[in-house]
């Protein structure tokens, strides 16, 4: 039965190769055949992005008119919830799929590397195999791709795993070994689309270091996730909402910029340990609001205590100023963005 499976996996990768030989021989690949429909357009080297990008799936709107550059040296965050556009932006970017109105900026095909959200391993091919076929696609071979990848794998921890079918590998380790695939043949663009998800947290710090180091050697990064912690790291964030940006720019400014101010409010107990029942009103001088989902619309929860965002920047009664972090930031502009216009 092991024979079996092994002789399987060399038979995947004896026609994988065939098939990613062509591909790098020839350079027909989907995204070479829509770069040259004219959808993605030429930029100077490191100033990849894209510009009033819009796509459709049908009638329904996955991104509306979306702007975000991506420089090399940098990592730049897309956040957003499932079904925010996170993707189809990461999609677009990487030329797998052809943009309904708007331009994109990016590297000839070969120069870019890309991480889906499902791992992208053989896993019937060990961590060598996956390396060389990766390698294969993009023009690698001999001492040069045997150098490159003993770097990665020692950079990423796989060493001693070099002979282990990636289906075996932890999906921390697995997540790694996508990365180096990725970087592999040293890409101008990096796409990394939530890479982290489900990953234990060391094996995510690990990624993060990986990540870091990569925009630090001149590599642009794009970087999708659903946790804003980790956009905090990055140099520029752009927050998507059902297609539509919410909120964008350098971390630090977006909440520097938030509008009017945020304040920590008790939460009120009834002495017998029961549910909560009340929080200090949102403006001054107001009766307390009871927590019924109704009143209060300016306000969540942060621990042990409510957060409350007040337009005018009056403090609440009780409230003290909150220290602002990202978070509490996006929350707001979700705030605003569903508010009635005057």
């Amino acid at each position: 039965m092991w024979r079996e499976r092994r002789r399987r996996a060399h038979e995947r990768r004896r026609r994988s190769t065939e098939s990613g030989a062509r591909v790098a021989e020839h350079g027909v690949s989907g995204a070479a055949m829509r770069e040259a429909s004219g959808v993605a357009m030429p930029g100077a080297a490191g100033d990849w992005g894209v510009s009033g990008l819009s796509v459709r799936y049908g009638r329904h709107p996955a991104l509306v008119d979306v702007t975000l550059a991506v420089p090399g040296g940098a990592i730049t965050a897309v956040v957003g919830s499932d079904g925010s556009g996170k993707t189809t932006l990461a999609r677009a970017l990487a030329g797998a799929l052809k943009p309904s109105a708007g331009s994109v900026r990016r590297p000839a095909s070969r120069r870019i590397g890309y991480v889906s959200a499902a791992a992208g391993v053989y896993r019937d091919l060990t961590v060598d195999e996956n390396l060389e076929f990766t390698g294969g696609a993009y023009g690698l071979r001999g001492a040069a791709l045997r150098q490159r990848a003993a770097q990665l794998l020692a950079r990423i921890g796989l060493t001693d795993a070099h002979d282990r079918l990636a289906g075996d590998l932890s999906g921390g380790m697995r997540q790694k070994l996508a990365f180096a695939m990725a970087v592999l043949h040293e890409p101008e663009l990096l796409i990394l689309d939530e890479p982290t998800t489900g990953v234990d947290p060391v094996s995510r710090a690990e990624l993060w270091r990986l990540i870091a180091r990569a925009a630090a050697e001149g590599t642009g990064v794009l970087f999708a996730t659903s946790y804003l912690d980790e956009a905090e790291r990055a140099r520029m964030v752009l927050v998507l909402d059902r297609g539509h940006e919410l909120v964008s720019g350098d971390p630090i400014d977006i909440v520097a910029t938030l509008p009017g101010a945020v304040f920590t409010v008790p939460i009120v107990r009834r002495c017998d340990g029961g549910s909560i029942e009340r929080h200090a009103a949102a403006e001054p001088g107001a009766a307390e609001a009871v927590l019924d989902g109704r009143s209060a619309p300016h306000r969540w929860r942060r621990g042990a205590d409510w957060r409350v965002w007040s337009p005018s920047g009056a403090p609440p009664a009780g409230g003290t100023a909150a220290r602002v972090d990202l978070s509490d930031a996006v929350i707001v502009a979700a705030l605003q963005a569903g508010e009635p216009t005057a």
